[in-house]
């Protein structure tokens, strides 16, 4: 049995350092635990992910190891990408309700979760499999969790939408129940949490009409995140982030990812220094790297191109110089980071240009 142990801070940059974010693994394998807190991403294809191997798990990795969260992705099943740093997930393409009651105690018997992730009852619609029957069947798989697993926190999802009108017609009937068998064992003292995630989608987030763009699996992930944030210990609690605060000469401000964001090409800004995830940096060889991703220099940029966050991959775009002047120069470009026009205001972009040493392109790590 393969065991990792490792932080899932660590880990999320040390994978995606090792291989280009494309790779991916497939099938069952051999489970991955560093003693995190248990989470089982449960469901169907849109678990999987489909169309977008690792689906939602990737974003939502790259979220909890920003926020400092110590994590096991748990489940019989091993997909995604380098950028995911934990592939585990019990996600079944094509599978109903009643496919995944049948094997959900063997199962938790196995990945002892201490909190659960459900978005299931798709194929009940897709396959029109006694529709009307699907709530009922949905209530049943929620008490066979929660009597297998009392103390885990279960966070059960309304289904995305779909694009064919018929469809998405059942979809929202079979929505609209959720938060009242929710509600009802709440009312019986479960852990139960309802998530909208149909209304964190629109069909515009679909690649196929069924399964999401991978602009959709982030906004599954993020609406899993919050969801995740709002019930303390369900993903335990965060670590003291590591790394340093990049701060510019000229405002006295901080080097800050947008709202934590973990989608390549995100830009950088300056911000009033907070000490969160998003303002800290960690120098690893010539790499500078926050939220799991690398500070990147788009291939053939030239002076006034963004700088930017991508997948981390080790390339001469990705190696940074702290210089002894305080400038942070590119190895493949040439070009330092520059508040943009010199500027000193909260959200100013932070863009690559000639080396000057003005106060707008000198750093201070602390």
């Amino acid at each position: 049995m393969r065991t990792r142990k490792r932080w899932i801070v660590t880990a999320a940059a040390t994978v995606a350092l090792a291989a280009v974010a494309l790779v991916t693994w497939t099938g069952v394998a051999a489970a991955e635990s560093n003693g995190g807190v248990r989470v089982l991403p449960l469901g169907d294809s849109i678990t999987e992910g489909t169309q977008v191997p690792g689906g939602y798990r990737i974003g939502l990795w790259q979220r909890m190891a920003a926020g400092g969260y110590r994590v096991d992705l748990v489940g019989s099943q091993f997909n995604g990408p380098a950028a995911l740093g934990d592939h585990d997930h019990e996600g079944h393409p094509g599978w109903r309700i009643d496919q995944i009651d049948a094997n959900i105690a063997g199962w938790l018997r196995t990945t002892t979760p201490r909190t659960v992730l459900l978005h299931i009852g798709t194929n009940d619609i897709l396959q029109n499999f006694n529709v009307a029957g699907a709530p009922g069947r949905l209530s049943t798989l929620i008490d066979h969790i929660t009597s297998a697993a009392p103390a885990a926190d279960v966070f059960v999802a309304s289904i995305i939408p779909l694009s064919n009108g018929g469809q998405e017609a059942a979809a929202r009937t079979f929505n609209a129940a959720i938060p009242g068998i929710v509600q009802s064992k709440v009312d019986a003292g479960k852990r139960v949490r309802f998530v909208d995630m149909h209304a964190a989608l629109t069909t515009a987030d679909l690649i196929d009409g069924i399964h999401p763009t991978a602009t959709g699996y982030d906004k599954m992930a993020a609406t899993w995140y919050a969801a995740l944030r709002s019930v303390p210990g369900s993903i335990g609690d965060p670590a003291t982030p590591t790394g340093s605060a990049l701060v510019s000469a000229a405002s006295g401000r901080c080097l800050d990812v947008p709202n934590g964001s973990t989608a390549n090409g995100v830009q950088p800004i300056i911000w009033d220094c907070s000490g969160a995830a998003n303002q800290r940096w960690t120098v690893d060889g010539q790499t500078l790297r926050s939220v799991g991703k690398c500070l990147d220099s788009p291939t053939g940029a030239t002076a006034g191109a963004k700088v930017q966050l991508w997948d981390c991959h080790g390339g001469a775009n990705q190696r940074w110089s702290v210089n002894a002047n305080g400038t942070i120069s590119n190895a493949q470009s040439g070009l330092c980071l520059d508040v943009s026009g010199n500027a000193t205001a909260n959200g100013t972009t932070v863009i690559l240009w000639t080396c000057t040493a003005a106060a707008n392109q000198r750093w201070t790590l602390r």
